[in-house]
């Protein structure tokens, strides 16, 4: 029996115990988290899936695990098909199959501090109509089975410097009390990690490659604030920084302090806090009213320091992978590279900086046939060779005091063929549609996402991920409320400040996978006659495209003046970082195409 057989088994041992015939295990913490800490990741325990978003649910005699288009490859690769039926959630949601599957008098078991209020009434939903039932459960049945789980983080709390931050704890706590009180609540509880690092301004090392630390508040309408958080990750210097006006409890202590809020009025974000938090406050008679974090926007429209200081990272981090790319040129050719090699060379080109906290994410390493998995992760077992006449993918990214970046280069070695050429010219015909797209005020996300879409529908071909994500200030590397998808965030209006991903790409199955991917800032266009408000992207990544990839004559001439342009900003804003043959290298790199 292989050792996810035999996890599945005592899954299902337990789930007897507990009067269970079915048991929802999701990737998510406590905090609905995208990235989440090793205590936390109980569906890769369970069934082997490495990616950062899936559920599955386990029946007395079947399986099935959902994931979205993503990770169609990756779900294949790493989960048993013989134990779990793979869903696409586009096709069938997790509720959906269960109203499929479940029989009358089955007892389907979830933990209520990792589904949102919404999934739990969709399952009660569906569950009633096959004369079934949901239970939250008082204690998960995979922590009971999980023998070697780890223990939460005890990293210290640390923190976040004002001359980065660009706005004070105070304030920030006082805009919320604002909030409160045009709103006519009491308090607002703040459950996302990010919220509450960026609210306090503090951050955290218990979510790899996040700087967040394990942590509730509760803020009140006369700007005080009570902060849940291990004693143990306290510091004389994180107490005195956060001041006399926050109270500071013990982590464990949160669900007693909701129970305690009887009449009061509570703002509560049902996209960012568990069920369990709704029926804590519903059970003490808390009078709850359903609205977004307050600190989200916030949040997502940088300062001028975040802005500055993102500007500063980004320089730093271009010029790390600018060296990077000169040495996989040369070495990549040679022979004797392969995924993980490579990856370890890109890290330490941005530990050479002198300046990195950390990856902003696990780097997706893909060569050949792995780079057509949007998200992958490299591991002993997956790593290919880098070999000649075949493409690599390289997206990542680095976690700096000043900034969060993430940024994707697709890299010929030896030579490509024309489909390959053709292919990443229309990612960058995408790529620079966006780029240069020039919008008013109240446009979202969904209604660009076409421009990068169109020169692949053009030909009957797309992408099965968004084209842009929120990008956070030292903090998350996917950040909402923005989104420039078809789905998810789509109808949340960008903001000037808000920093976005522009990453279209093309992925073909066994063969290869083509990505680009800059950050860009939203700003103000001033657009000569223009009757309304007009808004546009100032690119803020730099770095080199792999002109050997791209076919100059598909081009028109305001794409080759853009790609010319965007290479005469990479030579002012890295060349001066390098020296000798790097410089040489970019020089070349970057010089103009069509001449």
């Amino acid at each position: 029996m292989s050792t996810h057989e035999a996890r599945l088994a005592a899954l299902r041992e337990q789930m007897k115990k507990q009067e269970l015939t079915g048991f929802i295990v999701p990737i998510c913490d406590e905090h609905m988290s995208e990235y989440i800490g090793n205590y936390a990741q109980r569906l890769e325990w369970l069934t082997g899936f490495g990616g950062s978003a899936g559920t599955a649910v386990v029946m007395a005699e079947s399986a099935a695990i959902f994931t979205d288009g993503r990770y169609t490859i990756q779900v294949r690769d790493q989960v048993d098909g013989r134990h779990y039926d793979y869903v696409g959630i586009a096709d069938q949601s997790v509720t959906a199959w269960l109203g499929d599957h479940a029989r009358e008098g089955d007892v389907i078991g979830y933990d209520a501090w990792l589904h949102t209020r919404a999934f739990v009434t969709a399952l009660e939903k569906a569950l009633a109509k096959k004369g079934a039932r949901a239970v939250a459960v008082e204690s998960n049945p995979i922590d009971a089975v999980w023998a070697d789980q780890p223990e939460r983080s005890d990293a210290p709390m640390v923190v976040h410097p004002a001359e980065f931050a660009g706005k004070s704890a105070e304030d920030k706590r006082n805009d919320v009390a604002e909030w409160l009180k045009t709103e006519g609540h009491d308090a607002v509880i703040v459950s996302a990690l990010d919220s509450v690092a960026w609210l306090f301004n503090v951050r955290g090392d218990d979510v790899l490659h996040t700087p967040v630390a394990l942590s509730y508040a509760l803020v009140h309408q006369d700007g005080s604030a009570d902060l849940f958080v291990a004693p143990k990750k306290l510091t004389d210097a994180v107490r005195a920084h956060l001041g006399n006006k926050v109270a500071v409890h013990d982590y464990v202590a949160f669900p007693s302090a909701l129970a305690e809020l009887t009449g009061k009025s509570v703002a509560v974000d049902p996209e960012r806090a568990v069920a369990a938090i709704f029926q804590t406050l519903t059970d003490a008679g808390a009078q709850i009213s359903e609205k977004r974090d307050p600190t989200v926007l916030a949040k997502a429209v940088k300062n001028d320091t975040e802005v500055s200081g993102h500007r500063s990272a980004q320089a730093r981090d271009g010029a790390a992978l600018s060296r990077f790319l000169h040495w996989f040129s040369v070495e990549a050719p040679k022979g004797g590279q392969d995924e993980l090699s490579v990856a370890a060379r890109l890290q330490q080109f941005r530990e050479d900086t002198g300046a990195l906290k950390d990856l902003s994410f696990d780097t997706i390493s893909g060569a050949s046939s792995n780079g057509a998995i949007c998200h992958y992760r490299v591991s002993e077992e997956t790593n290919l060779p880098i070999t000649m006449n075949s493409l690599y993918l390289v997206d990542s990214g680095g976690q700096y005091l000043d900034g969060t970046t993430d940024v994707t280069r697709t890299m010929a070695v030896g030579e490509p063929t024309a489909e390959m050429r053709k292919r990443f010219t229309q990612v960058l015909q995408g790529h620079i549609a966006l780029a240069c797209a020039i919008f008013p005020k109240g446009t979202t996300g969904g209604q660009l996402d076409a421009l990068a879409r169109q020169y692949l529908w053009a030909d009957g071909v797309d992408y099965a991920h968004g084209t842009g994500h929120g990008v956070g200030s030292y903090l998350g590397v996917h950040e909402g409320p923005q989104r420039i998808a078809s789905f998810g965030g789509m109808n949340e209006p960008l903001v000037p400040g808000m920093i976005c991903s522009n990453e279209p790409g093309y992925y073909k199955t066994d063969e290869y996978g083509i990505r680009i991917e800059n950050l860009v800032l939203v700003e103000e266009r001033a657009v000569e006659g223009a009757e309304q408000s007009m808004l546009g992207f100032d690119t803020l990544t730099f770095a080199p495209i792999d002109r050997t990839l791209i076919e100059v004559v598909m081009l028109s001439k305001a794409q080759l003046g853009w790609v010319n342009r965007y290479h005469k900003k990479v030579m002012q804003v890295v060349g001066p970082q390098l020296e000798g043959e790097a410089l040489a290298w970019l020089t070349a790199a970057c010089a103009p195409l069509g001449e």
